[in-house]
């Protein structure tokens, strides 16, 4: 490894505070353009002379990977590159960045999956059916413990529904970003941005219901405890949480692929299908930029396209 790729990965490593695998990544991806490359230091045997490295050298290596590598895989590794050298162009070890002008292959985004609004009813009917049977066939012979994980994962479920919010994001609230009176909560989302949603009426019951199931379980009520609980009184963690939803997708014959993160797709589906603007959705999922909220567009598309065709008599 050469002492620029050693210098650019501690960079990584204590300036940017990359994880582990973003800085395996970017040394293979490095490792492997200098292997593939004809231009050696005659003072160093292996050592890529990074200053002599030209567009159209970049291209022809381009070219190369699109015989044994994905679309994404070419994007991440041009991205190592050009991370790279904008670190030594900092560091004045080369002049200019010949991955600067290179243009990425664009990758097709599958549309995301999401619920009908059926699918969302019985899902959401899912905890009362799946704790009932537990108890009933003697799986859990505490009835406070099924009656809590119930109300709770149900309390979830509503919210995620009812505002479009990520998991982590539902999880991670505390008691004081809930206002069940004012039927609002404040989430914070990426890169630490906090953002109002409004509960719908289902929504506000279910969590009220909770809350005061909760605050007979636990004398922990202070505003900045955690809204939703595992048994012990801990926060409960997404993985927690997800083994519960895959239980509660069975019980009712729903496909157990589906993630909680559908029912944030299928939050976005149903507002766009029912007529509301795309800048207010956006705004209610959180995202940054609009281009992220209007792959919903596309779905809401071809739910008009089958309605269509179902529906006209000359359609078919």
């Amino acid at each position: 490894m050469s002492i620029h790729l050693k210098n650019f990965l501690s960079f990584l490593r204590n300036e940017h505070h990359a994880s582990v695998h973003t800085i395996n990544s970017y040394r293979r991806d490095i490792e492997q353009f200098a292997s593939l490359h004809s231009s050696y230091d005659n003072n160093q045997k292996n050592s890529v002379l990074w200053g002599d490295i030209s567009v159209l050298d970049v291209r022809e290596y381009v070219v190369k990977c699109q015989d044994n590598c994905s679309k994404r895989s070419i994007n991440r590794k041009l991205s190592a590159l050009r991370s790279f050298y904008r670190y030594m162009i900092r560091e004045d070890l080369v002049e200019h960045n010949p991955f600067a002008g290179i243009s990425s292959p664009k990758v097709s985004k599958p549309l995301p999956k999401y619920m009908s609004i059926n699918e969302v009813d019985r899902l959401l009917d899912a905890p009362a059916l799946y704790w009932h049977e537990a108890i009933e066939k003697g799986l859990t012979k505490n009835q406070g413990n099924a009656e809590f994980a119930r109300s709770r994962d149900t309390a979830i479920m509503e919210l995620i529904y009812s505002t479009g919010a990520r998991i982590s994001e539902a999880l991670g609230i505390n008691l004081k970003d809930l206002d069940t009176l004012s039927a609002a909560v404040t989430f914070k989302g990426k890169g630490k941005k906090e953002r109002m949603c409004y509960l719908g009426k289902p929504a506000v019951k279910i969590l009220r219901k909770y809350l005061r199931i909760r605050n007979n379980r636990t004398s922990n009520n202070r505003p900045t405890a955690p809204a939703f609980l595992n048994r012990d009184g801990g926060r409960i963690t997404s993985r927690s949480f997800q083994r519960f939803f895959k239980r509660y997708l069975i019980t009712v014959g729903l496909s157990p692929d589906m993630t909680p993160h559908k029912l944030r797709h299928s939050f976005a589906t149903h507002l766009l299908d029912a007529g509301a603007d795309l800048r207010s959705v956006q705004e209610l999922l959180g995202h940054a930029n609009l281009s992220s909220t209007q792959i919903y567009t596309h779905i809401s598309a071809e739910h008009m396209k089958q309605i269509y065709r179902k529906a006209h008599p000359r359609a078919k």
